[in-house]
Formats: C-alpha cells, structure tokens, sequence
C-alpha cells in the first residue's frame, strides 16, 4: 500500500492551457482558471485537479495543505535556448554578435574544462533558473565535456527536466575552445550514453553553428542522430546578416543557411534553432515541412541589435515557438521580462502580443517546442508536477495596477510586464520545493 505522505496537496489560484493550439486565436478557447483550485501531486506527477471545493475531501486527513491563497500558479517556464557559461558575461558592451562571441564569449567558455569551476558555475546557473520560475531548460554548455558533466550533476540532483549538450565546434574560434569531428562525436556519444534519459534529463546534440563546424563535423552530428534518434539537435540559425552571409561563402553550394543543417539530417522533430529572424521563404517552409521548432529570444535580439522575430509568420506556417532567454545575450534570466521584450518586439511589428498567448509560450507551447508536451507544461493529470507560485503584487507599484485591473488578462499582462524575480513567490520541480523568496 502507498504511503499517503507521498501525496502534497497545494491550494490557491491556478492558471494554465489545456492542450496545444495551432494558432493564437485558439489560446483563450482552452485556458483554463480556477480561482479556488487543489492540485494533488502523488510522486512528482498530477492525480488529481480541480476546484477546491470538487477536491478537498480526496485531501488524506494527515497532509497538510500548501495553501497559496492569494497567488497565481502556474505551470514552470520553459526556457528553449539558454547557454549556462555565459551567467558571467551577461551585459558586455558594445558589440554585434560574430564581434560579441570573439571578445566576450569565447574567453568565457574557456575555463569550462575544469570541472570544480563548471560544477561552481552549474550550481549557480540551476538557482538562478529556479530564482526566475523556469523548471525546464534547452543548455549549451561549452566545447568542453566537463561543463555538461557538472550542469547534468546539478539538475540530476532535484530531478530536473533539462536537456543539454557539449558544443561542437571544430573551426574559426581560439585554439582553446576547438575540438575535432572525431573528439566531438566520441565526447558526444559518452554523454549520451551516460546522461540522456538519466531521470528527467535528456540530450541535445549541439553544433554551435554552422560557421565553426566543418562539413566533417556536421556529418558526424548527422551520425549521432541517426544512432540516437530520440535526441535533440540544438543550434543558432539566422541571427545575424553577417552571420548569413559568412554561411554563405562557407558553403556555397547549399541554397541556404538552414539548408546546410537540412542536408546534413539535422532538421526535423526536437531539432530547435534558436533565432531564426532572417529566414528566406523557403526556410520557413522547411521549418514547418520538417516538423522542426524555434527558439524565440527577443531579449537577446534586442541587446546585440540582430533584428525582430516574425512570430505572425511561424503561426501562420505552423511552426511550433518556445520562448528563449538567451542568457548570455539575454540580459535576464526571468521569463516574465523576457515576455515583456516580446511584447516590444512585436509592437514594432504591428501585432499584439497578448498575455494570454505569451504565456503560452512560456509553458505550453515552450513544451510543445521541445516535444514535451505530453509531460510538461500544464496542470492535466498525469503531467510532472513543475509549477511556479507567482506573487502578483510583489512590488508597490505592481500593486497599485493590480488594484486597477478587473480582468484576468489585465492583471496577466501587468504581471509581464512589470513582473521579475520579485514576481517568483515559490518554485517547485518534480513536485518538490526548490525555491523560495526570502
């Protein structure tokens, strides 16, 4: 018999979205709120959700209830792309990206071979994303194996679901940071086999990008997706118009940057490509023909001026979107800022991003993104239980437009938009207490 301390109850308002949409329209249609709600988690997964009133009584006399009457839960962030060694470099000044990488980033990723300091960095970069609400994560870490070593260690031990891979990256960075085709497939291959499908964690085969993987290194990730096809394939696509056009004269006789992924077997379902804001028509029809998704990082495109993401376009070819903070391009690690920047970004595109689809984004549709979406990413019995308890008045002035805000997605949207870290009340992963606001 099960051993009733293995049930939590937790009690308060809960948000969230009932099943995938294939375009924004559909979101309010199946957003689900319960302002009186009970949620029962029974070893890191839902039994049971509904009103309080429909649930109390299923309560076992001796468990006592998280009651966070007054808040807002919802389901975890799901961040899409996120690279953990660059926390130390975020806010570096003054560059685009090919300049950025080679005097900010590049440096930084160089002391990742040292597995006392990746496990120093990991534990940092897991507190901060548990700090800001995201329970699930798509990492770069570096070249290096140690960096992906120590960041599967550190979510290993809360039982977190993050997917991440060691950088492939054989040609035009620093000496330090190369490694080869060869050394990245057997490096890749061993993390594989030891992390991917340990727990909750799970693997992505990560070429930086296609200007520092030779034709040989693309080939051998081509490899290791076909011996492991349950994994992720996790790199950048069109940030930049210099980047395009350094792709371009790199291989020439592919007819586009993504088609240098395509044709080395690199697109298709769980292949996410952070970005892509400069894609040819073409390119948005192999996203969507190839079932592959993308990473929106507004926050990032902004801080290196590299362009504005077309989200009206990836609706309207149906290409799954997640959310990406793009630490540390990204100047935040929080999710409700980094929608606020989504907000913006769509503003100068004539489209109102509204709260309700931005949190979709940030939870559903993230999951959907990274083939998740039977897992994570709402409240529907049987999910695992990563949820965020989120404190709508955690600031004066937040308080003061609560008070003026008599709808949901009033109040939802003055969350983003105003929302930080302040905003994050308690985190929980796997149905356990990771964090909490002091």
């Amino acid at each position: 018999m099960e051993c009733e301390s293995s049930i939590k109850a937790v009690r308060g308002s809960f948000l969230d979205i009932t099943r995938t949409v294939p375009c924004p329209e559909e979101i309010e249609g199946h957003l689900r709120f319960i302002k009186d709600g009970l949620l029962l988690i029974r070893n890191g997964q839902v039994d049971w959700f509904g009103t309080w009133a429909d649930g109390h009584h299923r309560i076992p006399a001796n468990i006592r209830v998280r009651d966070y009457s007054g808040k807002m839960i919802v389901p975890g962030f799901v961040d899409t792309h996120i690279h953990y060694p660059q926390c130390e470099m975020v806010g570096a000044y003054g560059e685009q990206l090919l300049d950025w990488l080679n005097k900010h980033t590049f440096p930084a990723e160089k002391r990742y071979d040292d597995l006392e300091y990746a496990r120093e960095m990991s534990a940092f970069f897991i507190k901060q994303l548990l700090r800001n609400g995201t329970t699930t994560a798509l990492v770069f870490g570096t070249v290096h194996p140690e960096s992906v070593e120590a960041l599967f260690e550190a979510a290993h031990h809360i039982n977190m679901r993050l997917i991440a891979g060691k950088v492939m990256m054989d040609r035009h960075a620093p000496d330090y940071l190369l490694d080869t085709a060869e050394s990245s497939y057997t490096q890749s291959k061993a993390l594989i086999e030891r992390w991917h499908r340990n727990g909750r964690l799970l693997y992505a085969i990560t070429p930086r990008f296609a200007p520092t993987s030779t034709p040989e290194q693309l080939a051998v990730a081509q490899r290791l997706r076909q011996e492991y096809p349950d994994t992720y394939l996790h790199t950048h696509l069109s940030e930049n118009k210099e980047e395009i056009a350094w792709v371009k004269a790199l291989y020439p006789e592919r007819k586009s940057y993504l088609d240098v992924y395509h044709h080395y077997g690199l697109t298709g379902k769980n292949s996410v490509f952070a970005h892509c804001i400069h894609l040819e028509d073409a390119e948005w029809d192999c996203l969507h023909d190839t079932h592959s998704s993308i990473a929106f990082c507004p926050t990032s495109n902004l801080y290196l001026g590299s362009g504005l993401f077309n989200l009206r376009n990836a609706w309207r070819k149906r290409i799954k979107v997640g959310m990406g903070t793009d630490i540390g391009a990204g100047t935040t690690f929080n999710m409700l800022q980094t929608l606020n920047e989504a907000y913006k970004v769509m503003q100068l595109q004539n489209y109102r991003l509204s709260a309700y689809e931005a949190f979709y984004l940030a939870t559903l549709g993230g999951a959907d993104a990274l083939g998740l979406a039977d897992t994570i990413g709402n409240f529907n019995v049987g999910k695992e239980a990563d949820f965020v308890v989120l404190e709508p008045t955690a600031t004066p002035l937040q308080q003061l437009r609560y008070d003026n805000s008599t709808t949901l997605i009033d109040k939802l949207f003055v969350m983003m938009t105003l929302g930080d870290d302040r905003s994050i009340y308690r985190t929980y992963v796997d149905g356990r207490l990771v964090y909490e606001r002091t």
